[in-house]
């Protein structure tokens, strides 16, 4: 019975529904798990450092493909496997990381699904300033550990001065830096706040983020509707299952033969506005008409 790896830079038990996801993919090529294929699974729990050490356990397994998720696993996998086929859910450039030499011929041993991470961010904040038409700056946190950051702060910035917006950029790395960072944008008094999209943000600290938003009645805009669903005021960004499936999907092409480098990367072209009008409500803010009509999912 062939073996799928699976690395996760978070921690996957916190969203079932994505592995779930995976295992559909998998499904839609022809591999039900435990009967025809394995599952092993690798998560670092934000801690990215442990994740080359994790990509070597599976590598030294021998499964047949690694599915990578987070740009730090993405290019642990890429180091450690030189020959293991790699099936990454990624975000940030990768081909400027060395994933792939193309998106459309990736070359090499890896492929998979490019998250448009880094425009989503400037994006996110537009979509909040529409909800705060009269704050003078707000904040923005990011995780300098993800290799896909590094491009974040100074295009945030730009899209802020585009805004007319003032922009105050912090850094989280620990459970204990994301309180900091939250005692720090009161203290300036931001007007609101954007998430950066982090597999240690998303899973693990997703509650946190959360519940301290609420606690300084900042209003907060994410990239995944999980944090809606917990209550979080809006969020915008790619269908995560979605990318998940497709992952599952590659790593049952690649099992029946196909190579990694003759798979197109894909980058999703739907994206998800979700709105929790209870939250909205609690912070006394009403959504503008315009935004609510393009809305995909508001919760009442």
């Amino acid at each position: 019975m062939p073996v799928v790896g699976f690395l996760h830079a978070g921690a996957p038990e916190h969203m079932p529904h994505l592995a779930a996801a995976l295992r559909q993919g998998l499904g839609e090529s022809g591999y039900v798990e435990g009967q025809n294929v394995a599952i092993d699974t690798r998560a670092s729990d934000g801690q990215y450092d442990r994740l080359p050490m994790l990509a070597a356990d599976l590598v030294s397994r021998k499964v047949a493909v690694i599915a990578a998720v987070g740009p730090a696993a993405a290019l642990a996998a890429k180091t450690v496997a030189s020959t293991t086929p790699i099936v990454f859910v990624s975000g940030g450039d990768v081909v400027r990381s060395g994933l792939v030499a193309s998106l459309n011929r990736p070359g090499g041993n890896a492929t998979g699904v490019n998250l448009f991470t880094q425009d989503v961010e400037s994006k996110k904040l537009e979509v909040l300033g529409k909800l705060l038409p009269t704050a003078a700056s707000v904040g923005f946190l990011f995780n300098s550990n993800n290799p896909a950051a590094a491009g974040k702060a100074k295009e945030m910035e730009e899209a802020a001065r585009a805004l007319s917006r003032g922009l105050h950029i912090l850094n989280a790395r620990t459970q204990s830096e994301i309180q900091t960072a939250f005692g720090a944008f009161a203290q300036v008094q931001v007007g609101g706040l954007v998430i950066g999209s982090d597999p240690f943000f998303d899973d693990t600290q997703r509650n946190q983020l959360v519940s301290l938003a609420a606690r300084l009645a900042l209003p907060a805009i994410y990239g995944q509707r999980e944090y809606v669903v917990e209550g979080g005021l809006i969020s915008y960004g790619t269908s995560l299952a979605g990318a998940y499936r497709q992952a599952g999907i590659y790593a049952g092409r690649i099992l029946k033969g196909d190579k990694p480098a003759d798979l197109p990367v894909v980058q999703p072209t739907r994206f998800e506005l979700v709105i929790n009008l209870r939250t909205a409500k609690a912070l006394g803010l009403t959504i503008p008409p315009g935004v609510l009509a393009i809305a995909d999912e508001v919760i009442e």
